[in-house]
């Protein structure tokens, strides 16, 4: 049965054809500011239905696996993140890309990324029902507990100052909230807005506050002619050397790790896993005031981390019938019109068409290396043309990804009004990070805390005396006071030691 599954995808030509296309078509979604590997899937699923099971279902992995990776491009770049997965990669790809290294940025993102990727199907071939029955485990208390812990994330990431930080997190935990409230459905911030209804979509807000604003922050500039730092693209290998390999093997288990682990959670999400990579990873750092500047550490934690979620999400998926996200919700819809059940007993029903998703998720993995590797000389070069040209055509796409996503004018404005909040928060000295951490988080917190309480009649003695949410919440507690505690040492150092 495994060997059947296996030589189902590599004899098959079409099998290999569809999973080529998919990860090219995935890479193109996923590095298109505003499109997505969501949208990527929800568009060719229609064309998977006349296929053969195998041959559908690997075309619609091929499209995730090249969607979740394209996006390193766009964010290295162009710092904007392509999918809501590469947010952290902009921390430290744009910035390398500044200092004319995109090359080494490109090269490191790409390889770890297929590495994450690689450890994640491992992970899902191996240990997937064990590690389904944990996440079986979890409730509404344990994800409020987990939120929570990840919203600490701001304490770190706020810069130096941490109340812009904790004003830039808590500005978007309030846009977070704004439209039908979980749970009670109650309208909530929309003064009479009907387009409020259902709030504001993430990639409108991504796309404005990392590409817009930073368009209107060129257009002061004088040098509207200027080219970019890169002019000519040369990189051994995939840019890094054996030595820098060890010294961040770690780092790379670590934000694997990470996002296995956030990706088997349903609802999560790539885009919270490389943030929790990459604040886990600055944490570990004996240089963390490098983290921001332009280090491969960023963009090795934010990259593993994220496409080892994408194995992680196939976890519940495929053993429980649990989506993890929006794009294995796609998928799930794709092996019921193909007659496969998810669940515990899918090994004994279809054993050969779960031996063959294996097999093109690995497949799937090679090929994204190779078009993106091969694509890199002619990535760098975007960098080449003049930003008075390259930026409106940024502009029209991103309103075309703004459209595209819910088919609403309304989203178009939205990217205008956030990148000039964007842009303020630039002539403020604000960061937008701790923003997003509280766009995505808050509302996590939020609908759980409610169904938590719910369930225990308002109680919160669960939150403490169940041993995950405990163990979470205490470990908010200690995030936040290490980060005190740090802080306290910078301004002693900071104060003269002579009056």
């Amino acid at each position: 049965m495994i060997l059947e599954g296996i030589l189902a995808v590599l004899l098959s030509p079409v099998c290999l054809l569809l999973i080529t296309l998919g990860v090219i078509v995935g890479i193109i979604f996923g590095s298109i500011p505003g499109l997505s590997a969501t949208m990527a899937v929800v568009l060719f699923l229609p064309m998977s239905f006349g296929m053969e099971p195998i041959n559908g279902i690997s075309l619609l992995i091929g499209l995730y696996i090249g969607g979740i990776s394209g996006g390193l491009i766009s964010a290295i770049l162009l710092k904007i993140p392509g999918t809501p997965s590469s947010i952290a990669t902009v921390f430290d790809g744009g910035p390398m890309a500044e200092k004319g290294e995109a090359g080494k940025a490109l090269g490191v993102g790409i390889l770890y990324s297929f590495i994450g990727g690689i450890i994640s199907v491992i992970a899902l071939i191996f240990i997937s029902p064990s590690l389904a029955d944990f996440a079986l485990k979890f409730t509404p208390v344990e994800y409020f507990s987990i939120a929570i812990f990840s919203l600490t994330i701001i304490a770190s990431l706020s810069g130096d100052s941490m109340i812009n930080g904790l004003i830039s997190g808590l500005f978007g935990i309030l846009m977070a909230m704004i439209g039908i409230a979980p749970i009670d459905g109650y309208m909530r911030f929309t003064f009479g807005i009907h387009q409020l209804t259902s709030g504001f979509d993430i990639l409108t807000v991504l796309i404005g506050l990392f590409a817009v604003s930073d368009i209107i922050r060129f257009s002061h500039q004088k040098a509207a002619g200027q080219k970019g730092q890169v002019t000519e693209y040369k990189i051994k290998g995939f840019g890094v050397s054996f030595k820098e390999f060890k010294e961040q093997f770690w780092n790379m288990i670590r934000s694997s790790l990470i996002g296995l682990g956030v990706g088997i959670l349903p609802g999560v999400g790539g885009s919270t896993s490389s943030i929790l990579a990459y604040s886990a990873t600055k944490n570990a750092s004996k240089y963390p005031e490098k983290f921001g500047t332009g280090i491969i550490d960023g963009i090795i934690a934010s990259e593993a981390s994220n496409n080892a979620t994408t194995g992680g999400a196939l976890i519940p998926l495929l053993t429980l019938g649990i989506p993890g996200n929006t794009v294995t919700a796609m998928l799930l819809g794709g092996l019921l019109i193909h007659g496969i059940s998810p669940g515990p007993l899918i090994f004994k029903n279809n054993g050969v068409v779960m031996y063959a998703i294996f097999t093109a998720l690995i497949v799937a993995n090679i090929a994204m290396l190779i078009f993106e590797y091969a694509g890199l000389k002619y990535f760098v070069k975007l960098m080449d043309i003049p930003k008075n040209i390259l930026f409106p055509i940024i502009m029209v796409l991103c309103a075309v990804g703004a459209f595209g996503g819910n088919s609403r004018v309304f989203d178009v404005w939205s990217i205008f009004i956030f990148g000039v909040v964007g842009y303020l928060f630039i002539k403020a000295n604000i960061s937008s990070t701790p923003f997003i951490i509280g766009f995505i988080l808050g509302p996590i917190a939020e609908v759980n805390l409610r169904r938590a309480l719910m369930a225990s009649d308002g109680s919160l003695i669960p939150f403490l005396t169940r041993p995950i949410s405990a163990l979470f919440l205490i470990g908010a507690v200690v995030s936040v006071a290490l980060v005190f505690k740090k802080k306290l040492k910078e301004k002693d150092r900071a104060v003269p030691d002579a009056v």
